[in-house]
Parts: C-alpha cells; sequence; structure tokens
C-alpha cells in the first residue's frame, strides 16, 4: 500500500496506524505483525511504540475515522506509533518493510503544524522523557550487543600462538614428572587425552579461547594417574 494511499489517524495528538494498514505498507500480512508483537512484547511500551483502544472508546473512534478493515470485531484495537512502526520494521527486517518505514516517516508519521514555543516547565519535561527514552534504547542495544559477543567469544578456538602455550605448558609438565625420555611420548599422550576430555574437543587446538588460561592450568596441576 503506498502511502499516500493510506487514512490519516490520530491518536494522542500524534499520527498512528491500525495493524493492518501498518502491515500492508510492509508487505506483510497482520498475523506477522501480531506474531512479532508477541514474541518482541517486553520491548513495547503502551503510550510509546502502541495504543490499545477496547469497548466502547474502540467503537466510538472507528465510528468517528470510519475505518473498514475488520478491527470493529476484535476486542482491542491496537494503533502503531513512528517508534512502534520502527520496532515492527526491525523484527521483519526486509529491504520492503526498511523502505516502507523510511517512507512513512517522511510521509505520514511527520505531521505539519505551527511550531508551539514550549514553556519552561514543558522544556524540562520533553528533555527528561527524550532522555529517559534514549537511556532505554541503549540498554536494549547494549544487550544485544553483549549477548552477541558472548556468542561469538563461545566459538573462538585458541589460535597458532595460543596453541603454542598450551604446548609449552604440556612439555614443561611432563618433562618435571619424568626424566627418562623413553617414558615421556606416554605422558603427552595421556595429557592430551585428558585435556580433550576434560573441555569437550576433538584436538587441543580446538581449546575455546576463553578456556585457556583454564586449560594451562589444568595442565600445571595435572597428575598422571599411574603416579595419582
Amino acid at each position: 500500500m503506498k502511502v499516500n494511499q493510506l487514512q490519516t489517524i490520530e491518536q494522542s495528538g500524534q499520527r498512528v496506524l491500525t495493524t493492518k494498514q501498518l502491515a500492508a505498507s510492509y508487505g506483510a500480512d497482520k498475523q506477522q505483525i501480531s506474531k512479532n508483537f508477541t514474541r518482541n512484547i517486553e520491548r513495547y511500551k503502551e503510550g510509546k511504540h502502541f495504543f490499545t483502544l477496547t469497548g466502547n472508546e474502540k467503537h466510538e473512534f472507528l465510528n468517528h475515522v470510519q475505518i473498514d478493515d475488520g478491527s470493529k470485531n476484535a476486542q482491542v484495537l491496537y494503533l502503531w506509533t513512528e517508534k512502534g512502526a520502527w520496532l515492527h520494521a526491525k523484527s521483519l527486517n526486509t529491504d520492503e518493510a526498511w523502505d516502507a518505514y523510511e517512507t512513512l516517516v517522511d510521509e505520514y508519521y511527520r505531521l505539519i503544524e505551527k511550531p508551539r514555543v514550549l514553556t519552561e516547565k514543558e522544556q524540562l519535561r520533553a528533555s527528561m522523557r527524550l532522555s529517559l527514552e534514549t537511556s532505554e534504547e541503549v540498554e536494549v542495544l547494549k544487550g544485544e550487543v553483549n549477548d552477541l559477543k558472548e556468542k561469538v567469544e563461545n566459538q573462538i578456538t585458541i589460535d597458532h600462538g595460543e596453541q603454542r602455550r598450551l604446548q609449552k605448558a604440556v612439555a614443561i609438565k611432563v618433562y618435571e614428572l619424568e626424566s627418562i625420555a623413553e617414558l615421556r611420548p606416554k605422558l603427552f599422550r595421556e595429557i592430551y587425552r585428558e585435556i580433550k576430555d576434560r573441555f569437550g574437543v576433538a584436538s587441543y587446538k580446538d581449546v575455546k579461547r576463553k578456556d585457556l588460561q583454564v586449560a594451562i592450568r589444568y595442565v600445571e596441576a595435572w597428575i598422571p594417574r599411574r603416579a595419582a
């Protein structure tokens, strides 16, 4: 649906879209929008990302704006703000959704009206509200970045230089335990086998980088089974 074909709807002094309008703009369907909302409901805040209308308030609103998109039979009417539209575009994450979002921001959500000079109290309230919203959004982004960082770190294995450090620790331990050269290969095999068992890897080279120091300390404290 093109933006210039959208019926203009306003709620609480700002333009909003019904679920069906938003879905049509994004090339999706109402079920996708509803599922995205349900899966990420903790990120949505009423009054910031959406408004809900029920009962008589909903019926009066629908009759006033003359919307006929199937919402009359729904128990709750959701009206999506610009920030709500942004979260839905992020969930869909398609080129069509992002292009539609930019168009909505430029041609629908932006109300052209005569600017009003805010009082000092209103300016303070606006500043505090903006700071709070920005802080909340930054915390969400920090959480996403930390989750991604943790996932990446859990997959990285030790590089060549770190492999050499672990090999050196193993050699020092074996030479410390056994002075007879002919008996050392057996100890090398045993300690490498136990490293693989301890860290659940197919080779000592597959030890995770985050576990390197633990692996070195394990080697330094290792005692062969025959001597245990």
